[in-house]
């Protein structure tokens, strides 16, 4: 038996911190748990045309003195050129090459020896160890496999970009998300400029964290400040609006929250929502009726999630009731007040997570209330904005209605 299979006593175990590259890319860095780990595996997923390639080409032209391989099965070199010239970066040191056979890869890294590589895309590239079709499951499987014990050997760190199945998940077989280090997806609608990476596993730090972009002619640029991009500054005097305190892994951000509510043209009402989930919509609307004794039976409600993000964290409830009672009673909420509260089927306010982060961020932005739920246990003093707590939807539109 090999001395290092020999088994050993957790306390005698050496924990030292992974060594991590600066990919000199805050929200890369932020999502990455702090940066890249040599001899990582990292999986890059996302819908078609969503800016995958796009970010691993920029992250390789931020490295700066670092070499750095970018290899496509997808496009010619002439493409990925036409490419770079578009995003603001230093290429001197980056090395690119038109490949979609593994073998030739891993020789083209040996002899280059750079310091992180790219392969775009895992369902392009094939392998001669095998007899199958490029971008079957067992091909992507096997190459999947060869480049992580590559990986750890040479010590090299890789990202493999994926695509995306109509479900929304990454293609191929689900071993694959299991084999590599960490699985990054890359989401946003094409129709809006804000793309938001979130990691769905990462072995070497936290699944909580999320990095915001805003693609742009020369690229994606970094937002560290997603708040003053997400309000609209011409809100006020307008109804259907109300202004939520979300939070997205670990970060707060607030957003706007848009609401249209009309007598239904077609005798059955719609009920429709974007970046917000459907079902949820629904039974806001069923406590709304119930609790609140508001009849929304014959009338269309339209929700929509300002900037084009897609958010699930359940602390907008408030909001999105707001904006609905807003729309409906076409009355504008006051633009100073932002909400915070998930919303129980007794149309009860429910408490929520980091809860002085967000009103710390709606402080920040200039607001000068801020409704959470009365539960909360908060030195209210702390804050100059004021903080109201609310244990019923009743008692916070009471509020909301007076101004």
């Amino acid at each position: 038996m090999a001395k290092g299979s020999l088994p050993q006593r957790l306390q005698d175990v050496q924990a030292t911190e992974e060594m991590r590259i600066d990919m000199h890319n805050g929200e890369f860095n932020r999502v990455l748990g702090g940066g890249l780990v040599p001899g990582s595996l990292v999986l890059l997923g996302g819908e078609p045309g969503i800016g995958k390639s796009t970010l691993a080409l920029q992250v390789l032209m931020q490295q700066g003195e670092r070499k750095t391989f970018y290899a496509s099965g997808e496009e010619s070199a002439r493409q990925i050129k036409l490419r770079a010239e578009r995003i603001a970066g230093n290429a001197e040191n980056l090395y690119i090459s038109s490949e979609t056979s593994l073998e030739r890869i891993l020789e083209q890294v040996k002899e280059l020896e750079p310091e992180i590589v790219v392969i775009d895309s895992i369902q392009t590239i094939g392998t001669e160890a095998i007899e199958a079709t490029i971008g079957s499951l067992s091909q992507v499987r096997e190459c999947a496999a060869r480049i992580m014990e590559f990986a750890k050997t040479r010590n090299i760190p890789f990202i493999i970009i994926g695509h995306i199945n109509k479900e929304g998940s990454l293609a191929g077989p689900k071993v694959l998300e299991h084999i590599v280090d960490t699985v990054l997806q890359f989401e946003g609608d094409q129709q809006y400029m804000y793309r938001i990476l979130r990691a769905q596993k990462n072995r070497f730090g936290s699944t909580s964290e999320i990095g915001i972009y805003e693609m742009q002619q020369n690229g994606l640029r970094e937002v560290t400040n997603p708040s003053e991009l997400l309000l609209s500054t011409a809100r006020e005097g307008l109804s259907g609006i109300a202004i939520a305190a979300a939070v997205e892994g670990v970060r707060p951000f607030l957003i706007e929250v848009q609401a249209l509510v009309s007598s239904a043209a077609y005798g059955t009402p719609q009920r429709s929502s974007t970046g917000f989930d459907g079902r949820r919509l629904n039974m806001l609307l069923a406590v709304l009726e119930k609790r609140v004794g508001f009849k929304l039976l014959q009338k269309d409600v339209f929700l929509n999630i300002a900037g084009g993000l897609k958010v699930q964290d359940p602390a907008i409830d408030l909001a999105v009731l707001a904006a609905v009672l807003s729309s409906n009673m076409d009355i504008a909420l006051d633009a100073g007040t932002c909400l915070c509260g998930e919303v129980g089927l007794a149309g009860e306010i429910r408490p929520v997570n980091r809860i002085e982060q967000r009103i710390a961020e709606a402080q920040k932005l200039g607001f000068k209330r801020i409704l959470i739920p009365a539960e909360q246990k908060i030195d209210a003093k702390r804050y100059s904005i004021e903080v109201v707590g609310v244990k019923k939807v009743t008692d916070a539109f009471r509020l909301l209605i007076k101004g």
